[in-house]
């Protein structure tokens, strides 16, 4: 089984797929870090080099790659849903989860998170703030394809289990 974590960055993918994949005895990958490991280069590096396009060209094959790995927690780019048939692909071949979180609360772990984040670099707090609002009214539409969705606000994590458990095994 595979279950694909979607949202907005700084949405908790990554937390919250760690704890899931412990939770549910699974293997963890998260797509940017997978990234990451293969370029040897930052996400923000990658961006500055090479451009966003190239980054979704690579993002979309290392989504493929997972499509063959078995019983394992994957945590999505905040993009990756939003781009060619992504989202329909990952519904085709595992579970889908979005991971919700209103916009001032994505405002304020953007601003508080260590992480660099290349779509945001050069703008100032209302422009971070107005950016999201603007991305959340074009992307909102992907995630909301997910099979499932969780309050990311303090995720509970074994209501999570329970809703995917009841996603696989339906009480008629």
């Amino acid at each position: 089984m595979l279950i694909y974590l979607t949202g907005y960055m700084g949405s908790g993918k990554t937390t919250a797929g760690l704890k899931l994949a412990v939770k549910m005895g699974y293997a963890f990958a998260d797509l940017d870090v997978m990234i990451e490991n293969k370029f040897k280069i930052t996400i923000s590096q990658f961006f500055s080099k090479y451009g966003e396009p190239a980054f979704r060209k690579v993002e979309r094959e290392m989504l493929i790659e997972t499509f063959s790995y078995s019983n394992t927690v994957i945590a999505t780019g905040g993009g990756t849903p939003c781009f060619v048939d992504n989202m329909d692909i990952i519904n085709k071949n595992g579970i889908s989860v979005y991971i919700k979180i209103p916009e001032k609360a994505l405002f304020q772990r953007l601003l508080n998170s260590k992480k660099k984040r290349p779509l945001l670099f050069g703008k100032t707090d209302e422009e971070i703030l107005d950016y999201i609002n603007h991305q959340m009214i074009v992307r909102e539409p992907f995630y909301l394809k997910s099979c499932l969705s969780a309050e990311g606000i303090d995720i509970d994590i074994n209501g999570l289990v329970v809703s995917i458990n009841n996603y696989l095994h339906p009480v008629s």
